[in-house]
Protein backbone atom coordinates (compact mmCIF):
# COMPACT_ATOMS: atom_id res chain seq x y z
CA UNK A 1 0.00 0.00 0.00
CA UNK A 2 2.57 2.42 0.85
CA UNK A 3 4.09 1.67 -2.52
CA UNK A 4 1.23 2.95 -3.89
CA UNK A 5 0.83 5.56 -2.28
CA UNK A 6 4.28 6.95 -3.30
CA UNK A 7 3.53 6.15 -6.75
CA UNK A 8 0.75 8.43 -6.66
CA UNK A 9 2.16 11.11 -5.12
CA UNK A 10 4.98 10.96 -7.28
CA UNK A 11 2.02 11.35 -10.18
CA UNK A 12 0.94 14.71 -8.77
CA UNK A 13 -2.11 13.18 -7.02
CA UNK A 14 -2.74 14.78 -3.40
CA UNK A 15 -4.68 12.34 -0.85
CA UNK A 16 -7.91 13.82 -0.11
CA UNK A 17 -10.08 12.80 3.32
CA UNK A 18 -12.82 14.04 3.29
CA UNK A 19 -15.54 15.94 1.28
CA UNK A 20 -16.33 19.66 1.66
CA UNK A 21 -19.61 21.66 0.62
CA UNK A 22 -19.18 23.71 -2.19
CA UNK A 23 -21.91 26.01 -0.71
CA UNK A 24 -22.53 26.40 3.43
CA UNK A 25 -25.48 23.99 4.75
CA UNK A 26 -26.93 27.12 6.93
CA UNK A 27 -27.89 28.12 3.19
CA UNK A 28 -31.61 26.99 1.86
CA UNK A 29 -31.39 26.68 -1.86
CA UNK A 30 -34.72 26.19 -3.07
CA UNK A 31 -35.20 24.07 -6.91
CA UNK A 32 -37.66 26.18 -9.74
CA UNK A 33 -39.88 23.00 -9.32
CA UNK A 34 -40.17 23.43 -5.30
CA UNK A 35 -41.35 27.40 -6.33
CA UNK A 36 -43.57 26.63 -9.12
CA UNK A 37 -45.64 23.79 -6.66
CA UNK A 38 -45.57 26.78 -4.06
CA UNK A 39 -47.27 29.29 -6.44
CA UNK A 40 -49.66 26.86 -7.65
CA UNK A 41 -50.68 26.00 -4.28
CA UNK A 42 -50.99 29.90 -3.80
CA UNK A 43 -52.98 30.26 -6.73
CA UNK A 44 -55.33 27.24 -5.87
CA UNK A 45 -56.06 28.37 -2.26
CA UNK A 46 -56.85 32.08 -4.35
CA UNK A 47 -59.33 30.19 -6.44
CA UNK A 48 -60.74 28.59 -3.08
CA UNK A 49 -61.07 31.59 -1.39
CA UNK A 50 -63.21 33.17 -4.47
CA UNK A 51 -65.25 30.30 -5.17
CA UNK A 52 -66.41 29.76 -1.55
CA UNK A 53 -67.67 32.91 -2.28
CA UNK A 54 -69.29 32.48 -5.62
CA UNK A 55 -69.93 29.01 -6.10
CA UNK A 56 -70.90 29.46 -9.70
CA UNK A 57 -67.67 29.97 -10.27
CA UNK A 58 -67.03 26.24 -10.04
CA UNK A 59 -68.93 25.82 -13.81
CA UNK A 60 -65.89 27.43 -14.95
CA UNK A 61 -63.44 24.04 -14.11
CA UNK A 62 -65.70 21.98 -15.09
CA UNK A 63 -66.35 23.70 -18.50
CA UNK A 64 -62.93 23.40 -19.18
CA UNK A 65 -62.42 19.60 -17.80
CA UNK A 66 -65.31 18.90 -20.73
CA UNK A 67 -63.65 21.21 -23.42
CA UNK A 68 -60.32 18.65 -22.85
CA UNK A 69 -62.37 15.55 -22.46
CA UNK A 70 -63.50 16.05 -25.97
CA UNK A 71 -60.29 17.44 -27.22
CA UNK A 72 -58.58 14.45 -25.96
CA UNK A 73 -58.21 11.90 -29.10
CA UNK A 74 -58.31 8.22 -28.16
CA UNK A 75 -58.13 7.14 -24.61
CA UNK A 76 -58.78 9.98 -22.16
CA UNK A 77 -55.21 10.46 -20.33
CA UNK A 78 -55.14 9.69 -16.50
CA UNK A 79 -55.21 12.91 -15.16
CA UNK A 80 -58.69 14.00 -16.69
CA UNK A 81 -60.64 11.29 -15.12
CA UNK A 82 -58.79 11.86 -11.77
CA UNK A 83 -59.95 15.52 -12.45
CA UNK A 84 -63.78 14.40 -12.94
CA UNK A 85 -63.54 12.21 -9.93
CA UNK A 86 -62.76 15.27 -8.01
CA UNK A 87 -65.02 17.61 -9.78
CA UNK A 88 -67.80 15.31 -8.90
CA UNK A 89 -67.71 16.23 -5.00
CA UNK A 90 -68.95 18.66 -3.35
CA UNK A 91 -67.72 22.46 -3.24
CA UNK A 92 -65.92 21.92 0.65
CA UNK A 93 -64.24 18.40 -0.61
CA UNK A 94 -63.09 19.97 -4.17
CA UNK A 95 -61.62 23.19 -2.07
CA UNK A 96 -59.84 20.69 0.51
CA UNK A 97 -58.12 18.82 -2.44
CA UNK A 98 -56.86 21.68 -4.11
CA UNK A 99 -55.68 23.15 -1.41
CA UNK A 100 -54.12 20.56 0.18
CA UNK A 101 -50.30 19.15 0.11
CA UNK A 102 -50.77 15.43 -0.73
CA UNK A 103 -48.98 13.93 -3.72
CA UNK A 104 -51.66 13.71 -5.85
CA UNK A 105 -53.08 16.89 -5.58
CA UNK A 106 -49.88 18.84 -6.33
CA UNK A 107 -49.48 16.36 -9.45
CA UNK A 108 -53.34 17.29 -10.19
CA UNK A 109 -52.11 21.27 -10.03
CA UNK A 110 -49.93 20.92 -12.93
CA UNK A 111 -52.85 20.22 -14.83
CA UNK A 112 -55.15 22.54 -13.32
CA UNK A 113 -59.03 22.51 -14.88
CA UNK A 114 -59.42 25.84 -13.03
CA UNK A 115 -57.62 28.53 -15.39
CA UNK A 116 -60.26 31.28 -16.15
CA UNK A 117 -61.35 31.83 -12.30
CA UNK A 118 -59.30 34.38 -11.27
CA UNK A 119 -58.91 37.49 -13.07
CA UNK A 120 -55.65 38.61 -14.99
CA UNK A 121 -54.37 41.38 -12.43
CA UNK A 122 -55.33 38.19 -8.99
CA UNK A 123 -52.82 36.03 -11.30
CA UNK A 124 -50.26 38.93 -11.14
CA UNK A 125 -50.13 39.43 -8.17
CA UNK A 126 -49.10 36.18 -6.99
CA UNK A 127 -46.72 35.41 -9.48
CA UNK A 128 -44.94 38.75 -8.37
CA UNK A 129 -44.76 37.35 -5.32
CA UNK A 130 -43.29 34.20 -6.22
CA UNK A 131 -40.65 35.61 -8.84
CA UNK A 132 -36.67 33.95 -8.12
Amino acid sequence: MRAYRERKKAGGYKQVSGWAAVQPFDVMVYSDHRLLDARSLALHCRIASKISRNPDLLAIPRRNLQRWKQRAAGKTPKYLLEWGTVLDQPWPAIAIFITSGSEKAERLRQSSPFAGVLDPEERKRIYDAFRA
